[in-house]
């Protein structure tokens, strides 16, 4: 079966290649560490041997950004509390890569490997997990097959699937089982995640909670908010309206509505954060033909003396941009494609929290922040514009509305100790007859 997989992933991928090409060359995009993932090349300098290794090895993957957020929270932790793991961290992006080497600067931080067979057992045998913790909604046939034959410890955390996903594997379920069997053990968000897992045959399904909850800054005062407030040069009085993680017409939409709300509160100020690098350049154009003074972060050192509208086009820096708002647009949300992103980061801050009505990938924390009266939910551009008009009115309505979407963050955080003691536990009862992996062959 693994052997099948291969000529379907080698047959999908010449029917991509003139697409991935192109994309390569225009963007960029697809380039970086390619021959590594195809190669399964994971070698780094801070990666141990087996025999200099004084406890278990945890491999730790996640895909993008939004999963290396995750693990921002869950890794730190583990180590505090198990100083003796090796720990190894991956990615397959770009973005998450540059991330998880910036938050991991003492950690081997590899490339995934694809999931050929060949790349998966050149991966596994240099690097020799006990435990292979994978986050959020993760699938590798090849890579969950091979580890769990050798004696692999196999995790998932932060577990999430959506109603749309679990209804897509129902429709192969003979096809998929085996593959959810493979997990030891599965962390999940909610309740019905859990029960998605468990319908398609997942083993040890465990609500842990949502780890991003405990990496919510609840401090408007931090130091990274407090340097991004004093390079803006906002005033005590500064109305700001953030609209973070976007996709198109997202940026379109919120642009507009600034346009007219500027012209009723002049300390008004705009920051637009796109969600993909490859369309930094396609909102900067959006900006120069609006006619509206803006700059790019990335090409600007000095202060902000004025009030230009900001396009933050540089990664890692949302987080810390939503302690400055008090109007949070939460993007993602309007165009019917994305699901929504996280909006538990600007409701910790207790921003009046604004998003779309396509959030189906935050269900669960959308349900209960809305009936905590912690956010608003809009169905369309015009109610987007009504109710941002009139939350920059009324500072009254803000303030609640932050106040109870903080309120709710803070019931909801322990997640990450929970996820711990599942991980710790699965590494004991492995004790004894811990899988070394040091005499596995390809």
């Amino acid at each position: 079966m693994s052997y099948l997989r291969n000529i379907l992933y080698l047959l999908a991928f010449l029917v991509l290649s003139p697409w991935l090409v192109y994309k390569a060359v225009t963007t960029r995009k697809y380039r970086r560490g390619f021959f590594r993932k195809w190669l399964g090349d994971v070698r780094h300098p801070l990666l141990l041997s087996p025999e200099k290794r004084t406890g278990p090895c945890v491999w730790f993957h996640g895909v993008s950004l939004g999963e290396i957020h995750v693990l921002k929270q869950l890794v730190p932790f583990c180590r505090k509390q198990h100083p003796e793991w090796h720990v190894v961290v991956s990615t397959t992006t770009d973005a998450g890569f540059d991330e998880a080497n910036k938050l991991f600067p003492d950690l081997p931080v590899v490339f995934w490997p694809f999931d050929f067979t060949w790349s998966v057992k050149r991966a596994l045998n240099t690097i020799r997990p006990d435990l292979l913790v994978l986050t959020e909604s993760e699938i590798w046939p090849n890579v969950l097959r091979i580890a769990s034959s050798r004696g692999v410890k196999l995790a998932l955390v932060n577990g999430r699937m959506s109603p749309r996903s679990a209804k897509r594997y129902r429709k192969i379920r003979w096809l998929v089982q085996g593959l959810f069997k493979s997990f030891d053990a599965c962390g999940v968000q909610t309740p019905e995640y859990a029960e998605h897992w468990r319908s398609l045959g997942a083993r040890n399904v465990v609500v842990t909670g949502n780890i991003k909850y405990d990496g919510a800054n609840l401090d408007r005062g931090n130091d990274k908010t407090q340097a991004m407030r004093h390079w803006l040069v906002l005033a005590d009085d500064s109305l700001v309206l953030v609209a973070g993680s976007t996709q198109a017409p997202e940026e379109q939409i919120c642009l507009e509505i600034y346009r007219k709300a500027k012209a009723i509160h002049p300390n008004l100020r705009f920051i637009v954060v796109p969600r993909q690098k490859e369309r930094f350049k396609e909102v900067a154009a959006l900006l120069e033909a609006s006619g509206l003074p803006f700059d790019r972060r990335s090409r600007r050192s000095e202060p902000m003396t004025d009030d230009r509208i900001l396009l933050v086009d540089t990664f890692g820096e949302l987080s810390a941009i939503w302690g400055l708002a008090d109007v949070a647009f939460v993007g993602g949300s309007l165009d019917g494609k994305r699901g929504g992103q996280n909006m538990i980061e600007p409701a910790a801050y207790g921003c009046a929290v604004v998003f779309g009505p396509h959030t189906w990938n935050f269900k669960e924390t959308v349900a209960r922040l809305l009936a905590a009266n912690g956010a608003i939910r809009v169905e369309n551009a015009e109610q987007l514009e009504a109710v941002a008009l009139r939350l920059f009115g009324d500072m009254s309505e803000r303030k609640r509305l932050g106040d109870a979407g903080q309120a709710f963050v803070r019931t909801q955080q322990g997640a990450t100790r929970k996820t711990l003691a599942m991980l710790a536990s699965l590494l004991e009862s492995a004790s004894g007859g811990m899988p070394s992996l040091s005499g596995a062959t390809p």
